[in-house]
């Protein structure tokens, strides 16, 4: 190896092996430079850290909302008058948990369609049902389905008798399928 090519090998492994020598003018970083990068890169951690403090506290408190816990109970369905095929149907739904939740529709596979209602009475005391798109069930409450309020209105696809359970899927918007049995009832017998 030739002086020439030994002298600037040396200069490039110094180069690399002391990198203060690429920096201009000599110029390092001071004491003062330090602090003054140091304090603006911890404003917006403090802030952060002060925001998700906020936020834990928020949602433990219970003001964010929380999940919501849905239960259906007493689930029954009137048998079918003489020879029809047309019932209703009526489920307890509990709701403890803390934000609201909206029940969108019922399926089951032994009906061929299933509504939701709403019976009411006009001043004429004449009743008419109306068809629902969903049913909120507030959050700590109970929706409590009933011949004179909100039921679901379902065709049966065979016959069915006083005594049957009949499976059903209850749709929510939060809570999405819970699964529910219905027992067939004879009318009037609560």
């Amino acid at each position: 190896m030739t002086a020439a090519r030994r002298e600037v090998s040396e200069a490039l492994a110094s180069e690399v092996l002391a990198p203060e020598v690429l920096v201009p003018d000599g110029w390092r970083p001071s004491r003062r430079r330090l602090t003054e990068a140091l304090r603006a890169a911890l404003a917006p951690v403090v802030a952060c850290l002060v925001v998700l403090g906020g936020l834990v506290v928020w949602t433990d408190s219970g003001a964010a909302g929380g999940p919501v816990r849905i239960e259906v109970t007493s689930a029954r369905m009137l048998l079918p008058y003489g020879n029809g095929r047309e019932s209703a149907v009526y489920f307890r739904i509990t709701n403890s948990g803390r934000t609201d939740d909206q029940l969108t529709g019922v399926t089951s596979d032994a009906v061929d369609g299933a509504m939701l209602a709403r019976n009411t009475r006009t001043d004429g005391n004449a009743g008419y049902m109306r068809h629902l798109d969903s049913v909120t069930v507030p959050a700590g409450r109970t929706l409590a389905m009933s011949p004179q309020g909100v039921d679901v209105m379902v065709t049966v696809r065979e016959a069915v008798r006083v005594g049957d359970v009949v499976p059903f899927v209850l749709h929510f918007r939060q809570s999405g399928r819970v699964e529910a049995s219905a027992v067939v009832v004879e009318a009037g017998s609560g």
